[in-house]
Protein backbone atom coordinates (compact mmCIF):
# COMPACT_ATOMS: atom_id res chain seq x y z
CA UNK A 1 0.00 0.00 0.00
CA UNK A 2 1.32 3.41 -1.37
CA UNK A 3 1.61 5.65 1.98
CA UNK A 4 0.27 9.49 1.74
CA UNK A 5 2.35 12.22 1.84
CA UNK A 6 2.59 15.51 3.51
CA UNK A 7 5.17 18.19 3.42
CA UNK A 8 6.36 19.82 6.84
CA UNK A 9 8.16 23.04 6.02
CA UNK A 10 9.90 24.92 8.84
CA UNK A 11 11.19 28.47 8.53
CA UNK A 12 12.79 30.32 10.63
CA UNK A 13 9.99 32.44 13.01
CA UNK A 14 10.33 31.60 16.55
CA UNK A 15 8.45 28.52 17.37
CA UNK A 16 10.55 24.98 16.15
CA UNK A 17 9.45 23.02 18.90
CA UNK A 18 5.80 23.26 17.15
CA UNK A 19 7.20 21.85 13.89
CA UNK A 20 9.44 19.25 15.75
CA UNK A 21 6.74 17.80 17.53
CA UNK A 22 4.22 18.00 14.44
CA UNK A 23 7.14 15.69 12.64
CA UNK A 24 7.58 13.23 15.61
CA UNK A 25 3.59 12.77 15.46
CA UNK A 26 3.40 11.65 11.82
CA UNK A 27 6.91 9.52 12.18
CA UNK A 28 4.72 7.26 14.74
CA UNK A 29 1.76 6.76 11.71
CA UNK A 30 3.11 4.33 9.47
CA UNK A 31 0.27 5.10 6.67
CA UNK A 32 2.06 8.48 5.53
CA UNK A 33 5.27 9.55 4.59
CA UNK A 34 6.59 12.88 5.42
CA UNK A 35 8.97 15.15 3.09
CA UNK A 36 10.40 17.87 5.23
CA UNK A 37 11.91 21.46 3.92
CA UNK A 38 13.77 23.36 6.14
CA UNK A 39 15.12 27.13 6.01
CA UNK A 40 18.69 27.56 6.85
CA UNK A 41 17.18 29.95 9.58
CA UNK A 42 15.21 27.56 10.86
CA UNK A 43 18.13 25.17 11.68
CA UNK A 44 19.38 28.18 13.39
CA UNK A 45 16.23 28.56 15.64
CA UNK A 46 16.09 24.73 16.19
CA UNK A 47 19.30 25.65 17.83
CA UNK A 48 18.88 28.74 19.54
CA UNK A 49 15.29 27.58 20.83
CA UNK A 50 15.35 23.95 21.52
CA UNK A 51 17.54 21.21 22.98
CA UNK A 52 16.99 19.21 19.72
CA UNK A 53 20.15 18.69 16.78
CA UNK A 54 18.98 19.76 13.36
CA UNK A 55 20.18 16.35 12.13
CA UNK A 56 17.53 14.38 15.18
CA UNK A 57 14.72 16.74 13.55
CA UNK A 58 15.89 15.61 10.10
CA UNK A 59 15.87 11.71 11.00
CA UNK A 60 12.25 12.13 12.07
CA UNK A 61 11.08 13.19 8.33
CA UNK A 62 11.22 10.29 5.41
CA UNK A 63 12.45 12.74 3.41
CA UNK A 64 14.58 15.80 3.95
CA UNK A 65 14.89 17.84 0.54
CA UNK A 66 17.47 20.82 0.40
CA UNK A 67 15.74 24.00 0.77
CA UNK A 68 17.63 25.72 -2.81
CA UNK A 69 16.51 22.50 -5.23
CA UNK A 70 13.58 23.87 -7.06
CA UNK A 71 13.72 20.75 -9.17
CA UNK A 72 13.26 18.66 -6.09
CA UNK A 73 9.78 16.30 -6.60
CA UNK A 74 7.74 18.12 -4.23
CA UNK A 75 8.16 21.48 -6.98
CA UNK A 76 6.06 19.38 -9.23
CA UNK A 77 2.29 19.26 -9.24
CA UNK A 78 2.33 16.00 -10.44
CA UNK A 79 3.99 14.92 -6.92
CA UNK A 80 0.73 13.96 -5.28
CA UNK A 81 0.37 14.86 -1.60
CA UNK A 82 -2.29 15.00 1.06
CA UNK A 83 -0.94 19.05 1.43
CA UNK A 84 1.22 20.98 3.28
CA UNK A 85 2.05 22.12 6.46
CA UNK A 86 4.61 25.09 6.69
CA UNK A 87 5.09 25.08 10.69
CA UNK A 88 6.47 27.23 11.79
CA UNK A 89 5.51 30.07 9.16
CA UNK A 90 7.05 33.48 9.41
CA UNK A 91 5.64 36.73 7.59
CA UNK A 92 8.43 36.70 5.25
CA UNK A 93 7.41 33.23 4.35
CA UNK A 94 4.08 33.95 4.27
CA UNK A 95 4.37 37.52 1.66
CA UNK A 96 6.18 35.09 -0.44
CA UNK A 97 3.60 32.44 -0.29
CA UNK A 98 0.95 35.61 -0.62
CA UNK A 99 2.84 36.30 -4.08
CA UNK A 100 4.00 33.61 -5.54
CA UNK A 101 7.83 34.36 -4.92
CA UNK A 102 9.20 31.39 -5.62
CA UNK A 103 13.08 31.94 -4.87
CA UNK A 104 13.13 28.49 -2.88
CA UNK A 105 11.67 25.19 -2.31
CA UNK A 106 9.47 26.28 0.58
CA UNK A 107 7.90 28.48 -0.82
CA UNK A 108 7.35 26.85 -4.49
CA UNK A 109 6.48 23.52 -2.85
CA UNK A 110 3.51 25.63 -1.14
CA UNK A 111 2.67 27.51 -4.74
CA UNK A 112 2.35 24.06 -5.64
CA UNK A 113 0.03 22.50 -3.36
CA UNK A 114 -1.94 26.01 -3.91
CA UNK A 115 -2.43 25.68 -7.29
CA UNK A 116 -3.35 21.94 -7.29
CA UNK A 117 -5.93 23.05 -4.83
CA UNK A 118 -4.26 20.87 -1.90
CA UNK A 119 -4.44 21.82 1.42
CA UNK A 120 -1.47 24.40 3.09
CA UNK A 121 -1.78 25.11 6.32
CA UNK A 122 0.09 27.75 7.71
CA UNK A 123 1.17 28.26 11.71
CA UNK A 124 2.00 31.85 11.56
CA UNK A 125 4.22 33.30 14.00
CA UNK A 126 4.02 37.28 14.49
CA UNK A 127 2.16 39.76 16.83
CA UNK A 128 1.27 42.24 16.96
CA UNK A 129 -0.01 42.54 13.04
CA UNK A 130 0.28 45.25 11.02
CA UNK A 131 -2.06 45.82 7.84
CA UNK A 132 0.84 44.17 5.10
CA UNK A 133 0.72 41.06 7.52
CA UNK A 134 -3.27 40.98 7.14
CA UNK A 135 -3.13 41.54 3.75
CA UNK A 136 -0.92 38.94 2.89
CA UNK A 137 -3.24 36.56 5.62
CA UNK A 138 -6.29 37.27 3.40
CA UNK A 139 -4.33 36.64 0.12
CA UNK A 140 -3.18 33.41 0.96
CA UNK A 141 -6.79 32.73 2.66
CA UNK A 142 -8.72 33.86 -0.65
CA UNK A 143 -5.85 31.65 -2.14
CA UNK A 144 -7.08 28.51 -0.06
CA UNK A 145 -4.86 28.60 2.54
CA UNK A 146 -5.47 27.49 6.18
CA UNK A 147 -4.37 30.30 8.96
CA UNK A 148 -3.69 28.67 12.11
CA UNK A 149 -1.72 31.12 14.21
CA UNK A 150 -0.68 29.20 17.30
CA UNK A 151 -3.47 30.70 19.73
CA UNK A 152 -3.70 29.04 23.63
CA UNK A 153 -6.07 26.76 24.64
CA UNK A 154 -8.44 27.33 28.03
CA UNK A 155 -11.44 24.90 27.32
CA UNK A 156 -8.34 22.04 27.47
CA UNK A 157 -7.49 23.06 30.76
CA UNK A 158 -3.87 22.68 30.10
CA UNK A 159 -1.16 21.93 32.69
CA UNK A 160 1.87 22.47 30.66
CA UNK A 161 3.68 23.80 27.62
CA UNK A 162 3.23 20.50 26.12
CA UNK A 163 -0.68 20.34 26.28
CA UNK A 164 -0.05 23.33 24.33
CA UNK A 165 1.64 22.35 21.71
CA UNK A 166 -0.51 19.02 21.68
CA UNK A 167 -3.28 21.04 20.66
CA UNK A 168 -1.65 23.13 18.08
CA UNK A 169 -0.34 20.12 16.63
CA UNK A 170 -3.99 18.47 16.88
CA UNK A 171 -5.34 21.12 14.93
CA UNK A 172 -2.84 21.10 12.25
CA UNK A 173 -4.00 17.46 12.04
CA UNK A 174 -7.57 18.25 12.03
CA UNK A 175 -6.80 20.27 9.33
CA UNK A 176 -4.84 17.50 7.13
CA UNK A 177 -7.84 15.16 8.12
CA UNK A 178 -5.08 12.88 10.10
CA UNK A 179 -6.38 10.97 12.55
CA UNK A 180 -4.88 11.79 16.61
CA UNK A 181 -5.20 11.84 20.16
CA UNK A 182 -3.89 14.65 21.14
CA UNK A 183 -6.00 16.21 22.73
CA UNK A 184 -9.59 16.45 24.78
CA UNK A 185 -12.41 17.23 22.15
CA UNK A 186 -15.46 19.15 23.26
CA UNK A 187 -17.89 16.68 24.91
CA UNK A 188 -15.30 13.70 24.84
CA UNK A 189 -13.36 11.69 27.63
CA UNK A 190 -9.91 12.26 27.86
CA UNK A 191 -7.69 11.03 25.14
CA UNK A 192 -6.36 7.69 25.23
CA UNK A 193 -3.39 8.89 23.61
CA UNK A 194 -2.45 12.24 25.07
CA UNK A 195 0.93 12.65 27.00
CA UNK A 196 0.55 10.99 30.40
CA UNK A 197 1.61 13.36 33.50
Amino acid sequence: MQKERVIVGMSGASGAILGIRLLEILSQKKAFETHLVISDAAKRTVGLETDWKVEDVEALASRVHDFNNIGSSIASGSFKTRGMVVIPCSMKTLSAIAYSFDTNLLIRAADVVLKERRKLVLVLREMPLHKGHLESMLRVYELGGILMPPLLTFYQKPKTLEDMIDYLVGKVLDSLDIDHHLYKRWGEEVSPGSRRR
